[in-house]
């Protein structure tokens, strides 16, 4: 029997438990727990919004979308956020999902933290988004009535999770740095490694060799 919270039912059919297992073996229990809150915490801002949603696929999208920061799916030249994209597609073609579909999760989790442009797609996109913007800072918590907030936390809490994230986000990307340009990822990286400067747009545009 699927799983209810705050009238949320966590989907149950064999892709979505195959996801779950994958999630299981690979990640940690700090990115399973987050992964499962962006799932509701996004089903929640979804039913407020009154938005008709696709479950499974926003399901997939919520559990793949750190999946880019494990060990067995980061690369060493792509963004964390493409490497997760690229495991959930392949994993939704091996289970003989439709392109559309895939390319709907790769699109949510490959965008999920640049902010504003997920919410101008599908309701999947812009809610695992969502689900990631109140879980990990706490944005658009006032679409979330506080007793369903605290059955989510009960059933999956935060331990550790305001610096755990952020060493999972460190170990993560912390040893393909380039990737992470143009992305809030190098606040990240600001933080975390001695000695790391965040490369300038500008001085990116001075250095063209074109000239002009």
């Amino acid at each position: 029997m699927s799983e209810m919270i705050a009238g949320i039912r966590i989907p149950d059919s064999k892709l979505a438990r195959e996801a779950t297992g994958l999630l299981r073996e690979h990640g940690t229990p700090l990115l399973h727990a987050h992964s499962i809150r962006v799932f509701l915490f996004g089903s929640l801002r979804g039913r407020h919004r009154g938005l008709r949603v696709d479950h499974e696929l926003l399901y997939v999208g919520a559990v793949f979308h750190d999946f880019g920061l494990t060990p067995n799916y980061r690369s060493r030249d792509h963004r964390f956020e493409v490497d997760g994209a690229n495991a959930a597609r392949d994993f939704l073609r091996a289970n003989g999902i439709d392109d559309e579909s895939a390319g709907v999760v790769w699109d949510a989790i490959a965008l999920h933290t640049t902010p504003e442009i997920p919410w101008h797609k599908r309701p999947e996109i812009a809610l695992v988004t969502g689900g990631v913007e109140a879980d990990v800072l706490g944005d658009g918590l006032d679409e979330i009535a506080e007793e369903d907030r605290a059955s989510v936390l009960a059933a999956y809490p935060r331990v550790d999770f305001k610096e755990g994230i952020v060493r999972a986000f460190a170990e993560g990307f912390g040893y393909r740095p380039e990737t992470a340009f143009g992305t809030m990822n190098t606040d990240i990286l600001e933080r975390t490694q001695p000695g790391y400067r965040r490369p300038n747009f500008c001085d990116l545009i001075a250095a063209n060799p074109l000239g002009g």
